[in-house]
């Protein structure tokens, strides 16, 4: 598009993350208008059992030209390493070379046993997974023998048009430290986490470090876009309210993230009880909002005001965050990007 600004003009990478709460139209205008504005990514989210991530990926990608599309994240699951590589070949061959990342994650409880999944040794499935779906990708013919991926005599199978190696990253979606350490070793990239603050990414980054050390790379190979939920508006307490919402959620149903970040295990304990587990009603959410102080809302996500959510999203940059990837709160998700569009350092 001849009016997108490009990174080069900016000087730093900026994203935007969607999930399922705005009609997938208006999700398709908001890509666009965030690619006219020059925004590098849109990872699209695969939680909970509302929308997948691969469709909107591909609609995505038939009316945009440039902006990097990223699945954040699906599971390795629910899906094997044959139909993860394919579906990320099948992307790439639709939206073009260098324009799609492979984002893999170990879900989450209660889901997972819910629909069957026995989530047994995730740092063991994780690394079968990546291995197996990056030898895929690089177009290799592959039989591995492991305790979850047992493959023989496979590859892409592409005789028409481009046969080469795919240009689909893979990273792994994770929040603990051991998950980010596996992550160091064998992936390309780590997407960080949101609800968590800029001190837990320290020890992210040493966790990841020490895996690529251990792969023989260094942290400067390892790319790390990072989720940041962005409440923004003029009203800086109405801000704060549109997170407050979403951190009570979380506090309730992924309590492993809020404990990373350092919230105190009474709050997350108070919190759960109050929602009462997962799915909590409005009610329910409603009730555990009032016990969320602003000092953790500020602690765990970039609200307020324009210049509040920047400082905030410069503070995540300069704790090691390659490329902020925005989750937008807020009603007019526009102000956001226009506010990001010249970037934030």
């Amino acid at each position: 598009m001849s009016d997108t600004k490009r990174v080069s003009d900016r000087g730093d990478r900026v994203g935007i993350y969607l999930q399922d709460k705005r009609p997938l139209e208006e999700n398709l205008e908001l890509v666009q208008y965030a690619e006219q504005q020059g925004f590098d990514e849109v990872w699209q989210a695969e939680s909970r059992l509302a929308r997948d991530a691969i469709t909107p990926m591909g609609a995505y990608a038939a009316v945009t030209d440039d902006i990097k599309i990223g699945a954040g994240v699906i599971n390795n699951w629910t899906r094997n390493t044959a139909l993860i590589a394919q579906t990320m070949s099948t992307l790439e061959e639709l939206a073009g070379r260098d324009r799609i990342l492979c984002g893999i994650g170990a879900w989450w409880e209660p889901l997972a046993s819910k629909v069957g999944v026995d989530r047994r040794k995730p740092l063991r499935a994780m690394r079968e997974t990546v291995e197996v779906t990056k030898r895929l990708l690089e177009m290799e013919n592959v039989t591995y023998d492991g305790e979850f991926v047992n493959v023989e005599d496979i590859e892409l199978d592409v005789v028409h048009g481009d046969t080469g190696p795919r240009s689909v990253p893979v990273y792994v979606g994770g929040t603990g430290f051991k998950m980010l350490e596996l992550t160091g070793h064998f992936a390309d990239g780590a997407l960080l986490n949101y609800l968590v603050s800029p001190e837990y990414n320290q020890k992210a980054l040493d966790a990841l470090e020490n895996g690529a050390e251990r792969g023989g790379r260094s942290l400067e190979d390892i790319d790390r876009p990072q989720l940041v939920v962005c409440s923004m508006d003029h009203d800086a307490d109405k801000a704060l309210d549109n997170a407050r919402e979403l951190i009570t959620q979380y506090l309730g149903q992924q309590p492993h993230i809020m404990k990373a970040s350092g919230v105190s295990q009474d709050l997350i304990d108070e919190v759960g009880e109050a929602i009462g587990g997962w799915p909590a009603d409005a009610d329910d959410i409603e009730k555990g909002m009032d016990l969320i102080p602003d000092e953790v809302v500020h602690k765990l996500t970039a609200s307020g005001t324009p210049e509040q959510c920047r400082e905030k999203v410069r503070e995540y940059a300069e704790n090691g965050c390659q490329c902020p990837v925005l989750y937008p709160l807020g009603e007019d998700r526009e102000l956001m990007i226009d506010e990001f569009a010249d970037g934030y350092m």
